[in-house]
């Protein structure tokens, strides 16, 4: 069997295969370019932290007030749903008749304020005299 001829195209061409070998020598130099460049900033940029001597002061009382300041948040419980509808507005009647109640007792002590009768009473008695 006789060997197949060469095929005639730009893949067989010598001057095909050396423009190949140019480029990829090419991006190959930018990226060791680019390397040495970034190599050469980051080791100027980078500034090491100073030396600690001793072990950084804890301040006890802060600790305190804060484990104390979230304490509460630790016993919180997850939020549940309802059993069912009624139990819902059950609920919605409790709030509303504690609602109710405390706008009745703001009102009544807005109306029976002994400091504002005190201040209208002062206040006739320098009309009169």
């Amino acid at each position: 069997a006789a060997p197949a001829p060469p095929r005639a195209g730009p893949q067989h061409r010598p001057d095909a295969a050396m423009a190949r070998a140019r480029a990829i020598v090419l991006p190959a130099l930018l990226a060791a370019a680019c390397a040495a460049l970034l190599s050469q900033g980051v080791t100027r940029c980078f500034l090491a932290p100073p030396r600690a001597g001793a072990a950084p002061q804890v301040d006890v009382g802060f600790v305190a007030a804060a484990t104390l300041g979230l304490a509460p948040l630790a016993l919180e419980q997850p939020a549940g749903a309802f059993d069912s509808v009624v139990a819902m507005l059950q609920s919605w009647l409790v709030g509303a008749s504690a609602l109710v109640l405390i706008f009745g007792a703001v009102l009544v002590a807005a109306t029976a304020n002994p400091l504002t009768k005190r201040r209208q009473e002062a206040a006739k008695l320098m009309q009169q005299k």
